[in-house]
Order: C-alpha cells, then structure tokens, then sequence
C-alpha cells in the first residue's frame, strides 16, 4: 500500500514534469495546500527516499486524503529548493484507494531561518554535557591547573552558558536567558573574591568554552543539514555571549581589586577585630590634636587601658570567647567617650583613648573613672552561656609642651604599669620619676632573661618535720637569684616579673628538674626525705606541665612519692575544670599534692574536694595571729580539724616562735617548718644541718640564706 502510494505520487508529479511543466505548476496540478497536523497522527509517520536524481531535504510532516473524504493519510514530506514534494507514508488501504488523480497532497510551507535556528539551539541544549566534556579536555591539554572545586565551578559555568545561549537560539526571551547568566556572573564574582582564580586562567577557560561549544554546535549543524548562513549566525551568537561574559569578568575582577585595595587601605590603619584605629591611625591622631593644642592651647590626654585577666579568660573560655570579649571591651569603652575623643586598639588586651578640650574640662581622672565604670558590669559570652568580670588597669598621661605623639604614649604605658604594680584594677597618672623606674624593671628584665642561660639561679631548701616526734621529713625547695652587679635578689623582686614575661614556665621547668636531681642524689645516698616544690599558675596552664613532671622523675630515677607540688588556692581556682585534670593525672603517677597559703584564696570547701590533695599548708599570717588574739586558736583549730575530716595532711608555714609551736602541737597540726627549726639552706648547709639536727634544737645561729 505503502509503496503503491509512493509511486503514485512519484509517477504523477514525474508525468507533469516530463511534458515540461515547471515544478510549482506540477505542484500546483497535484493540489497541494497547507493544512494543520494532528498530534495523534505523528506515531504513524515513517522517513522517505529521495525523489529520483533531485536533491530533497526532510521536513516537517503533512497529511494526505482522498479527494472522497473517506480515508485520511498520513505522510512526511521532502523539500526541494524548487517546493517540490513527495509523500512516503499512509494509513489508507490499497482498496480504498481510487486512481492517482484522486489523490490530493497537502503540505506545509518550507521552514525559515528562525526555525533552523530554534532546531539548532534545541540540538545544542541536549549536548550540553558534550561541550562541558571539551572544555575539561581542552583545559587539561593546556597544562591549566586548578583546584578540584575550581575546576567543579568552571565545569557548572560551561553547562550554564551552553545553556543560555541553547535558550537563546530556540527563542526563548533575553530576560530567561539574562537570568541563567546571572548564576554564571555570580560564580565569576565569588572566583574574584576568594582569589580562586587568576582573570587570565579565567579568560582561559571561557575560549576554550567556546571553541567546544562551537565545535557541537558545527556538528549538530551538520546533523541537521542547517544552511550555513544559519549556522554562521549561531557561532555569531556564540562569540556575543562569550563577549557580555568577558565584559562581566572583567566588572567582577575590577570591584574585587577596588575591595581588596579599600580592605588594605583599612587594615593598615584599623584592628581587623574590633574594627579601631590602630597604633599607626591613633599617632595621627594624637598628631593632629597635639597640633591644635599648640595653636588654641587645649589639654590634651592619653589613657592606655590593659585587662588584668584576660589571659585568665582566654585559656579558660577559648580564643573565641577572648575575641568577643575583646569586641565588647571595644563597644563599652567607645560608649562612654565623646565623639571628639579616638578610640583605638593597640594589640592584645591593650586599649588607648586620646582626648582633648572639652572632654577634659573636668580633668582625665574623670575619663579614667568612666572607662573603669563601663567594665564594671560583667560580660555575657557565648551566646550568654559564660559572664565574666572584667578589670583593667589604666595609666592617665597628660600632654606637655613640645611632646612628641610616642612620648604621650609611652608615658601613658608607664603610668599603666604602675598600676599593675601596685594591684591592678585602678589606674594612675604619670609621674616623671617613673620612667626611671620603669627603665629599672625593663633592665632587670633583660637580668633575668639571661641569668637561667648564665647559671645564675640556684635552689635552696627549707627543712619540714613531723611536729609530733620533730625529726625531718622533708625539704621544700626554693629558687634564688645570685647576680654578678646586684647581687642576692629577692625572690619578691623576680617572681612577679616572672610570672608576667612567661619566663616562668622555663624557670619553672629547671627548678623541678634541679629539685627532682638533688632529691635522687641525697636518697641514694641514705637520706629519705622528699622534696616540695612550688608551682606556678603559668605552669598549670599547659598540658605540657604533665610531661615536664614524668620527664623530671624519669629522667632522675625518683619515686614520685618523694615529690610533693604545691600549688596555690588563687592558681586552683584559675581554671578549675583542667587544673583538676591535669592535677588527677599528677596524683595518678604517685606525686603528692598540697594546697599552698590555705586560707587566703577563695575556695570553698566543695572545691577543695574536687582537687586529689594530699596536703593543707597553712599561711604564715594565720600561724602569727596565735600569741595575739583567741580568734587566731580558733582559726588555726578550724583549719586543722578540717584537713583532719578530709584526711589531709596540715603543715604550718613560717613557724618562728616557741609558743607558735606549742600551740600547734596542741592543735595536733601535722608537720611544720619556719626560722624556729632553718632558715632556707644551700646544699652544703642543708646536709650539715641533717647530720646535726636533734629534736627540739633550733638553728637560729645558722647563716640565712634568703
């Protein structure tokens, strides 16, 4: 039937072309018009062959019926450049069917530019991952190197603008396609912004998108026997996408170096945490007001304002919680000045405010009071899980004639200083004799930066007895300092400064080393007494401080029984939760520990029962006030029964007196040591005093050594 139909309608237009008809004649005879296709005939329709020599190209398809009216048939249809057709397909039968004159063609008007571009842009969206697949090749073939997730994101923007420009050519609206290419110039800004990628490597791999998108869009053309001049305006259309996209890469890059400069421009005048002027921005501004001051005689002040435990904070809470703290340090302070007055961050935990004029009428004390006030309120951290109270000490210096921005702020820094030195939490005005005393601190300072390398520190021993039968039974060592100019410097005069420079981790580290040597040394030979060491907060503040005490006594071949820490109540209650912990794996190797100055900190009975302690010792001050009040007894009696409820060991401090003594003993207080029994002892001295000693003898006439 098929074949039949197909060769009537080839025989019949061959006939009309044969007697010399033109083909839109033969056409016209055959009774060709336009009808509309129905959706329901298209799963019927089969391609066709050529009609004889002439060149055809398949179309769109069109529907054949009888002239009766009482069959209809489906065909597609072949296009010649002269609008010649031939039909190939049909749902009529062979009966049906009348002669070939009875048969009337319909067909559709040959296809416009506009729809060979639709059908080529259609092609195009379903290669899309042909053209992504080029460009990573073409990428790799250049020696481009990228990071996997730069190479993910230029991967998305070759599907994405294969996509709008496949959008483009089937027709759809600039502002469809305008929004597919927004993602792609938001992926470029983000490129831009986070340095991902160079605008060369960029540019780089927008050509090589290009030319894999114009190498599909040939083939599909190819495939779809699209006129070149159709094809020459897709590529056209590709080249204008790749342009608009250049031009924006362009916008992207250029805004991030404008940012980034302005970024560069603020961070080398600003803190990046707080948002403040810095120490370059802040002597500008000290510049610009000291100039004003010359000219209309105005005061002018610098306050520097330090935390005194933001360290404390900070190891406690996390570097997180130290920054808030920092950033709401920065908003408190800012509140309370005028807007005459700069604000800025020197680094750390340490604050400058300049003032001048008007916010001075009153005097800087004023200012220095309102700043202190502004920090009195605690702070909420954490989302308001942690509040902590912030002090600070603050150091006021005042402008005089002819000072330099660096003098005003220095001066302002020594007055700080002096008031850390005397207690913290207040603040002070410069005076000029402090710079001399500040140039003391700073040289001695650099002593004792020396003196560990110098061999200047040496340990000295304190004996400890059993207050019941007073024989010894154990040594507390001390640290001294033997300069070759200053001579024997007070434990008071370096301690301090070396809890404040750090230096007291390493100083602290030899001296349980040192400590743990001699001990091994005097049991080796026969002597059985332990030893006490003194540890500081710095020390406890480090997971480390655990390793130094099992290399100490490994190292020396000591029984970590005979090594006692002391470790005062201001240092437990610095960071309770890892101070328990570190202390607990201490107590689990076997080393004893004790509360050193029980009585003067702040703990409370619950958190001496969180701490693994072995040993009460009770201050001096608390040991001097029996021979002058009861209410000294009565203290002394409290403190013993409490160690004697916990089963913890008391040990009184800086015993000097026989009566001091007896009353002890009456208390039934454990052990004991002071200038009644020895003064601090020198290695030399120490055993002399061990071979000598007989219960109830005092070593008054011994040469000190603190």
């Amino acid at each position: 039937m098929r074949a039949w139909l197909f060769t009537i309608a080839r025989r019949q237009l061959g006939h009309y072309l044969r007697r010399g008809h033109a083909q839109r004649a033969a056409v016209r005879r055959l009774g060709i018009r336009t009808p509309s296709m129905h959706e329901d005939d298209l799963a019927a329709i089969e391609d066709a062959d050529g009609l004889g020599d002439a060149r055809w190209e398949l179309s769109r398809f069109a529907r054949l019926e009888h002239l009766s009216g009482r069959k209809c048939f489906i065909a597609s249809t072949l296009w010649s450049s002269s609008d010649a057709v031939v039909m190939s397909t049909s749902l009529g039968s062979s009966d049906s069917l009348g002669s070939p004159d009875d048969v009337r063609i319909s067909v559709l008007p040959p296809e416009s530019s506009e729809q060979h571009l639709q059908r080529l842009g259609g092609a195009l969206l379903t290669r899309t991952d042909d053209v992504v697949a080029r460009i990573v090749a073409a990428s790799a073939a250049s020696g481009l190197e990228l990071e996997e997730t730069v190479e993910k994101r230029f991967e998305r923007v070759g599907a994405l603008s294969t996509l709008a420009v496949g959008r483009w050519m089937a027709g759809e609206r600039l502002e469809v396609v305008r929004k597919v290419g927004a993602e792609v110039w938001q992926i470029f800004g983000q490129l831009a912004a986070q340095h991902a990628a160079s605008l060369t490597e960029v540019t780089k791999l927008c050509l090589h998108w290009r030319d894999a998108a114009g190498e599909v869009t040939r083939g599909c053309a190819a495939e779809l026997g699209t006129p070149p001049e159709i094809l020459g305006q897709a590529v056209s259309m590709l080249q204008q996408t790749l342009d608009i996209t250049l031009v924006h890469i362009c916008e992207c890059f250029e805004v991030e170096r404008r940012q980034a400069d302005e970024e560069l421009a603020f961070l080398a005048t600003h803190d990046p945490l707080t948002g403040l002027p810095n120490r370059t921005l802040i002597i500008d501004r000290v510049e610009q007001m000291l100039a004003r001051s010359r000219r209309q005689h105005t005061p002018v002040a610098a306050v520097f304002v330090d935390l005194d435990n933001f360290k404390l904070i900070n190891d406690t809470l996390g570097h997180a919680a130290g920054d808030e703290l920092l950033r709401g340090v920065a908003a408190r302070l800012k509140g309370v000045l005028r807007e005459t007055d700069a604000l800025g961050r020197l680094g750390g935990d340490e604050f400058v405010v300049i003032a001048e004029d008007i916010s001075l009428g009153a005097g800087p004390e004023l200012i220095a009071e309102r700043l202190s006030e502004a920090l009195a309120e605690p702070f909420a951290l954490a989302q308001g899980k942690s509040r902590v109270q912030v002090w600070a000490s603050l150091g006021v210096a005042c402008a005089t004639a002819g000072i330099s921005p660096e003098d005003l702020l220095r001066n302002a820094d020594i007055a700080m200083y002096r008031a850390k030195w005397e207690g913290k939490n207040r603040y002070v005005l410069f005076e000029s004799e402090m710079q001399g005393e500040v140039q003391s601190r700073l040289e001695l300072e650099m002593d004792l930066r020396e003196a560990l390398g110098k061999d200047q520190f040496h340990l000295v021993y304190q004996p400890i007895f059993d207050l019941a039968d007073m024989t010894p039974t154990g040594l507390e060592a001390l640290i001294r300092w033997r300069h070759p100019r200053r001579g024997e410097v007070q434990p008071e005069d370096f301690i301090p400064l070396l809890e404040e420079t750090g230096l007291i981790n390493e100083i602290g580290k030899w001296v349980l080393d040192e400590a743990c040597a001699q001990t091994a040394r005097w049991q080796a030979a026969g002597r059985g007494l332990g030893v006490a060491v003194n540890v500081s907060a710095r020390q406890l503040d480090s997971d480390a401080f655990v390793s130094h005490v099992v290399e100490a006594l490994s190292v020396n071949g000591l029984d970590p029984a005979m090594l006692t820490l002391e470790v005062t109540e201001t240092t437990l209650m610095r960071n309770v939760e890892d101070t328990a912990r570190r202390l607990t794996q201490i107590r689990t190797l076997g080393v004893r520990i004790a509360i050193d100055d029980f009585g003067t900190g702040y703990s409370s009975l619950a958190h001496v029962q969180r701490f693994p302690v072995d040993a009460l010792k009770i201050d001096r001050s608390f040991i001097s006030g029996l021979q002058h009040s009861h209410e000294g007894e009565a203290i002394i009696r409290t403190l013993v029964q409490l160690g004697k409820a916990l089963s913890i060991e008391t040990v009184a401090e800086g015993i000097e007196q026989q009566v001091e003594l007896s009353q002890l003993k009456h208390e039934c207080c454990d052990r004991g040591q002071g200038f009644l029994f020895a003064r601090p002892l020198d290695v030399a001295a120490t055993e002399a005093f061990l071979r000598h000693w007989a219960p109830g003898e005092s070593l008054s006439g011994a040469v000190p050594l603190i």
